[in-house]
């Protein structure tokens, strides 16, 4: 090679990674100066949640934004999911996915802008609602990226896909909207899969992992039957509740004692409802549980452990066979894996945003779970990325940490909340990611 082509060669790789830089810089810029805009955007949407499959409010918000970026907008998918596609020319179909739902919590923040909201239930049982899991962060940076990516569309050229789901929480949202069949209604297979979720570490910083990130999950109710009649007379009854309680000591001895100490696996018991009255013993007692595992043997292993206790506490208590406990499926999802050479080519892409100890790739996978690649499980053809983004407030962070805690507090609980700080750079993260997924 002589040097004439050296030369050449070196001039546009100079130029082109200085045109990357050029457009890393614009993307910044474009989205801190919408920060103000995008806070509002934030904070009308924490102050306004909605749980799964009622997400009625803020899908509209979605729908009309993407509507007035251009974007052809498709939306009841799954009932509340709205998707807006986004065509500029031949190149890869990126599909960048956030969720909407929010969680039946008390928020206790005390924040300005904290939820006071109650919904009711499917059940009809009335609770206080918040977004204690940041999908209200999920929405506004799903919101800027769609306004950044369609500004800069002489930057890239492929398929964009910007997916709103419902009912994560329930685990149920992402195969509602396939088994609505979006694909076959104009939704196009997605080359790539990309999202974001917060995280209660500092702001600033990622996990970003390669393999198995999160576990897989089942949601499911037990029912136990009984007899019910007068306290003051148990001999005439079969109480459910006893039934209940026995089984939630149990249901633990399946961990402990069926799964070897080398596998993992959680069972909990999230809630025992039955009867209404202190001296009434009644028919019926319900056991929601939550199950997490990494395999399908280890599933299996939870599934028929329960099972087998269910029934043994029937026939102990002298239970007709036809009416033994019975359980009800819900929400279900298989381990959420990032593919290694996306995450991987991301995290390169994001070195210049991220200083590299802030992207953080070493940590185990979560007990936590994910519908997220239910959007395209088993199609052989989507690679997957899935970023959790640090939305703790630094000095808060730097605070729990030294008083040995993990976080200064955790999904899913009253008090979580998200660094406002962290508006605008999880929109930088998530456009950044996107221009690298359309290189060729």
């Amino acid at each position: 090679m002589n040097k004439k082509v050296i030369t050449f060669l070196s001039i546009l790789i100079f130029s082109i990674g200085g045109l990357h830089a050029q457009v890393s810089k614009q993307v910044k810029q474009m989205a801190y100066a919408d920060s103000g805009r995008l806070v509002e955007i934030f904070k009308d949407l924490h102050q306004n949640p909605e749980l799964g499959f009622m997400e009625v409010r803020t899908s509209a918000i979605i729908e009309k934004e993407l509507k007035a970026l251009g974007y052809e907008v498709m939306t009841g998918i799954g009932k509340t999911g709205v998707v807006g596609i986004l065509k500029n020319g031949a190149g890869p179909v990126v599909m960048y996915r956030a969720d909407m739902d929010c969680n039946s919590v008390k928020e206790i923040t005390g924040l300005p802008y904290s939820s006071t909201k109650t919904m009711k239930k499917v059940d009809g049982t009335e609770v206080p609602v918040m977004h204690a899991c940041g999908h209200d962060a999920h929405v506004t940076w799903l919101l800027e990226v769609a306004k950044i990516m369609a500004s800069i569309k002489n930057e890239w050229k492929g398929t964009l896909v910007m997916l709103a789901q419902p009912a994560e929480e329930p685990l149920t949202g992402a195969k509602a909207m396939v088994n609505d069949k979006m694909y076959d209604k104009g939704v196009p297979v997605p080359d790539y899969l990309f999202g974001l979720h917060t995280t209660p570490i500092a702001t600033g910083s990622i996990k970003n992992g390669a393999g198995e990130r999160a576990a897989g999950s089942d949601q499911l109710d037990v029912t136990f039957y009984g007899i019910g009649g007068h306290g003051s007379t148990p001999e005439l009854t079969k109480d459910p509740v006893v039934m209940a309680c026995n089984a939630v000591l149990q249901y633990q001895t399946i961990v402990s004692r069926s799964i070897a100490a080398q596998d993992v696996a959680v069972l909990t018991v999230g809630a025992i409802h039955s009867g209404g009255d202190n001296n009434v013993i009644p028919a019926s007692a319900v056991v929601k549980l939550n199950l997490r595992w990494f395999n399908e043997r280890i599933r299996t292993v939870l599934l028929d452990g329960i099972k087998r206790i269910n029934e043994g506490i029937a026939v102990a208590n002298g239970v007709a066979k036809e009416n033994y406990p019975s359980i009800l499926m819900k929400g279900s999802v298989y381990p959420q894996v990032n593919d290694p050479a996306l995450s991987a080519k991301v995290n390169k892409a994001l070195t210049p945003l991220l200083t590299p100890e802030k992207i953080i790739t070493d940590t185990p996978p979560i007990m936590g779970s994910e519908d997220f690649n239910h959007l395209v499980l088993g199609n052989n053809k989507t690679l997957c990325d899935y970023i959790w983004v640090g939305t703790a407030q630094p000095d808060l962070y730097a605070k729990a940490v030294s008083e040995g805690k993990s976080a200064p507090f955790y999904n899913h609980n009253g008090n979580y909340q998200v660094d406002l700080a962290a508006i605008p750079l999880g929109a930088v993260i998530g456009t950044t990611t996107l221009l690298e997924l359309f290189k060729k």
